[in-house]
């Protein structure tokens, strides 16, 4: 096939048609950002307490039932736990005084048999109220978030191969149709299994929409258009609907009517279909160049510019010479390889555990909590605009591991602030949000970066699949703040500090050409690959080769 831009140069690099597909995909994006985290409010855990059945108590006695514990320095009631009922009754009938007649501490304590009271002065209904996903069941709450980020990791390993096959328009479309379906049964649940399994499909097709109509955007714009949505576009608008999402629930405070109405938002993409067009370079691929030459007129007619007469010949398409196929045991054939997929790995775990444990965290912050939502969504505003500013311009070592300790360094201080100072938490928290949005966009163009051609894909699939467990891994670091609120961020911050620290044995890929063989990989500073380091120049490689300047193809990677 003959250079497909070469080919639809007359097309220009920016007008109408570029800018309304611009537009439109990048509206996709916003279901992706309130239809990801609604989870943060459908599995909130409100205030709650033990259930006191009627029976004959006096006042005094049923206010006393549910025995006190310290929690830092405050006392609160508990949770999980009340005197015994029958023992208390007895006294009530007794007519004994709690505190003065009787020492409350001599009474047996019992779980909550008739269970719970539930707070509804911030939620109506959510999962957990529904099904008393409390105490000895809590763990049933990020368990549920997991499934999400399991339906990820499933969906990024079939949308890819659907999307070659059946298109990437058809894709888009069917998995937003599965998106919304999903989550419109998600609200018809009858148990937390049903609601687990059907987060499982929500996780799937949103993953698969993010990467259909990411893929889609970077075939059908020009180069100018497609670095704006690959870097900024994509994130901006997801971003949107993440702003979107804590409002959407401030008005809706029942999990299932909240559900319904982010499945309903689906129907406004359905006139995209005919506004959106299929991507001209699938369709060469298959052969259909025809069509493909459709699109491209109908581009050109909109962007008021004369179209050849023939833009591609079908003699153009052929076959391509099948060469050799790199998996992922090319990877532990090296030392070098092996090194540095293992330090990009942990880079990888590391910042999805921060980025989606503070995301999954807002609910649980002081305050107000749709608030505080809000705020998580809008620090990666200028986190995505700062992140590309910095590529063009500075070292990818530098800048990641400089935001890895900004964001893992305010999560180890957070600790030593005390209860009342609670704002000061909650800056520190959305600055630890902020450097995490920042290594999140900035290690995926780096990466890319890193590997050669001929493993790429490969690389960037092993890494996409480490990140997917840390998404996994993320909603239990959460809970392990039931047992010690400072606990995960101790644990998210030490995390991020070590990867800060692997990061620097990385070779740096600032302003140099992207390596095409395994041999050409980039010099790996530290104890990776010294040997073949020595070799790679021994075989005459020049230590000055011409720096690349355009680099579109590598932001394509950013999936």
């Amino acid at each position: 096939m003959g250079d497909y831009d070469e080919e639809t140069a007359f097309l220009g690099q920016i007008g109408p048609f570029f800018w309304l597909t611009f537009f439109l995909l990048n509206t996709v994006f916003v279901s992706t950002g309130f239809n990801g985290l609604y989870i943060i409010f459908a599995g909130a855990a409100p205030k709650h307490s033990c259930l006191v059945p009627d029976v004959n108590l006096t006042e005094e006695w049923r206010n006393a039932i549910i025995p006190f514990t310290t929690v830092g320095d405050e006392a609160v009631q508990s949770q999980c736990s009340r005197y015994n009922l029958a023992a208390v009754k007895n006294l009530s009938d007794q007519g004994y005084i709690p505190g003065r007649d009787f020492n409350l501490t001599n009474l047996p304590l019992e779980g909550c048999l008739d269970g719970w009271n539930y707070s509804k002065e911030v939620y109506q209904s959510t999962i957990v109220t529904e099904w008393n996903l409390v105490c000895d069941n809590q763990w049933k709450v990020p368990f549920a978030s997991s499934t999400l980020f399991v339906g990820y990791l499933f969906g990024s390993l079939i949308s890819g191969q659907l999307s070659d096959r059946f298109g990437r328009k058809k894709v888009v479309f069917i998995s937003l149709g599965a998106q919304s379906l999903s989550v419109l049964l998600q609200s018809f649940s009858q148990s937390w299994r049903i609601f687990c399994v059907m987060f499982l499909f929500v996780g799937a097709s949103q993953i698969s929409i993010y990467i259909s109509a990411f893929v889609l955007g970077t075939e059908l714009l020009s180069k100018t258009m497609r670095v704006l949505f690959t870097t900024l576009g994509a994130f901006l608008f997801y971003c949107i609907g993440y702003m979107t999402l804590p409002w959407i629930a401030f008005g809706i405070r029942d999990w299932r009517t909240l559900l319904a109405v982010l499945s309903a938002t689906s129907v406004v993409y359905i006139p995209l279909w005919w506004f959106i067009p299929e991507s001209p370079r699938w369709l060469i691929t298959q052969g259909r160049v025809m069509e493909a030459e459709v699109i491209v007129r109908d581009a050109a007619r909109k962007n008021k510019v004369q179209a050849p007469s023939v833009i591609f010949r079908e003699s153009e398409v052929e076959e391509i010479p099948p060469g050799k196929k790199y998996t992922m045991l090319d990877v532990l054939k090296s030392s070098k390889l092996r090194c540095i997929t293992l330090m990009c790995l942990l880079l990888w775990m590391a910042i999805n555990i921060g980025y989606f444990g503070l995301s999954l965290n807002t609910s649980n912050l002081s305050g107000n909590p749709f608030l505080n939502c809000f705020l998580s969504a809008i620090t990666e505003v200028p986190a995505y605009i700062v992140s590309t500013c910095l590529l063009r311009k500075c070292p990818r070592r530098v800048i990641l591991s400089t935001f890895l300790v900004i964001g893992g360094g305010v999560l180890l201080l957070i600790q030593f602030i005390p209860d009342t100072l609670h704002y000061v938490a909650l800056a520190l928290e959305m600055t630890g949000k902020f450097g995490f949005t920042m290594a999140f966009t900035i290690v995926y163009i780096y990466t890319a970066e890193i590997y050669p051609t001929v493993l790429r894909n490969v690389g960037m699939g092993m890494c996409s699949s480490a990140a997917r467990i840390g998404s996994i891994t993320a909603p239990y670091v959460i809970y392990l703040g039931t047992y010690n609120k400072v606990l995960p961020y101790i644990l998210m911050g030490s995390l991020t500090i070590a990867s800060s620290v692997v990061n620097f044995f990385l070779p740096e890929t600032f302003n140099k050409d992207l390596p095409e063989t395994v041999e050409q990989m980039q010099e790996c500073h530290g104890f990776c690959g010294r040997s073949e380091k020595k070799k790679y120049f021994q075989n005459g490689a020049s230590r000055n080769r011409p720096i690349l300047q355009e680099k579109p193809e590598v932001q394509t990677l950013s999936l």
